[in-house]
């Protein structure tokens, strides 16, 4: 992969382009500061772009927000501390960039500590793009009654500003459970989990083993675990990744919700996100009788994931993120009076 680094600490710079290029991978350009980047990305387009976050002139989430503006392409937040720039790190993302990770360091004997981690993200990040496949479906099992419906949410590549006007909208008294998977780093969930029960009204939490599904009340995926619904709506964390590019995968989720016993009521979302993660699971939930909705391509980052969705007929509708929670709290409020 053609790969643009961008970072204004040059011993950071070449421990980056030693990890890179040690994978085979070939550094097209480098530049110091996010305003550098803007033009370098505009004249050279990579196949991705690890970008720093905290910088001089402009920093990385200004820069990247521009880039997928100008010159879109994949973008790796690459950081010192993923915890001390949480708000930084969520502003990225919320812009464009696909997921973020710690920048490699060198040891005490002067060896490179991280760079595994940081390949293993740009691997997935090349795998992605233009995955979707089509299997059959299974038939579903019969509804016990005593589960409420849920919302099952699936996102990646500017979710966390998706989820956070998504959930931000949803009332107090919202009748559903929720279960969320959004691509993210596995040190960073928590972090995700508590700024967006911030944002809004319902409860949001990340998800542990043996939770019950209950109304009013969100779980978010871990970062470094699948997650499942067993029969009765009680979350199953499982070790990634088995087939899947990402951890938590989206269809994870979806495809153990045939068999868990929620009401056909129930609904399975899609918001903006690169790739088709998602994609395929929400075609059996749709067939299975549950009502299916994507994010609209003008009011995604990336049209990737929701995108796939309409692509093989997985989703029955299709909205801006903005009307999403009026879409949801009428649909859950004529399913309970009909």
């Amino acid at each position: 992969m053609k790969i643009g680094i961008v970072n204004d600490q040059a011993s950071a710079v070449d421990v980056l382009k030693k990890v890179v290029t040690s994978a085979g991978h070939e550094v097209i350009w480098i530049a110091h500061n996010g305003a550098k980047s803007i033009a370098k990305c505009s004249a050279n387009v990579p196949d991705i772009v690890l970008m720093d976050l905290v910088m001089p002139v402009l920093d990385g989430s200004e820069a990247t927000k521009a880039i997928m503006q100008k010159s879109p392409c994949p973008v790796l937040i690459v950081t010192a501390s993923i915890e001390n720039n949480s708000t930084k790190v969520f502003e990225a993302m919320g812009a464009g960039a696909l997921d973020v990770a710690t920048t490699p360091t060198l040891n005490a004997s002067g060896e490179i500590e991280g760079g595994e981690a940081l390949l293993s993200k740009i691997s997935v990040i090349g795998k992605l793009q233009g995955r979707c496949r089509v299997r059959e479906v299974e038939k579903p099992v019969p509804i016990s009654r005593g589960i409420p419906p849920l919302l099952a949410i699936g996102s990646s590549t500017g979710g966390p500003s998706a989820l956070a006007m998504l959930l931000g909208a949803l009332p107090a008294s919202f009748p559903a459970a929720i279960a969320i998977a959004q691509h993210v780093d596995g040190h960073f969930s928590e972090n995700l989990a508590q700024w967006l029960d911030s944002q809004a009204e319902i409860k949001v939490k990340l998800a542990r083993n043996g939770d019950v599904m209950t109304p009013g009340v969100a779980v978010i995926a871990p970062g470094d675990r699948h997650m499942r619904m067993t029969f009765g709506g009680v979350v199953e964390l499982t070790n990634g990744p088995g087939e899947n590019l990402y951890v938590p995968s989206v269809d994870v989720l979806f495809d153990s919700l045939c068999c868990a016993g929620f009401p056909t009521n129930s609904v399975a979302v899609l918001l903006t996100g690169m790739g088709a993660d998602g994609a395929r699971g929400m075609l059996e939930l749709r067939n299975s009788g549950w009502m299916t909705m994507a994010q609209d391509k003008e009011s995604s980052v990336v049209w990737g994931m929701p995108g796939a969705a309409v692509k093989i007929g997985a989703a029955r509708e299709v909205c801006a993120i903005k009307d999403m929670a009026g879409l949801l709290v009428r649909h859950f409020k004529n399913s309970f009076r009909s």
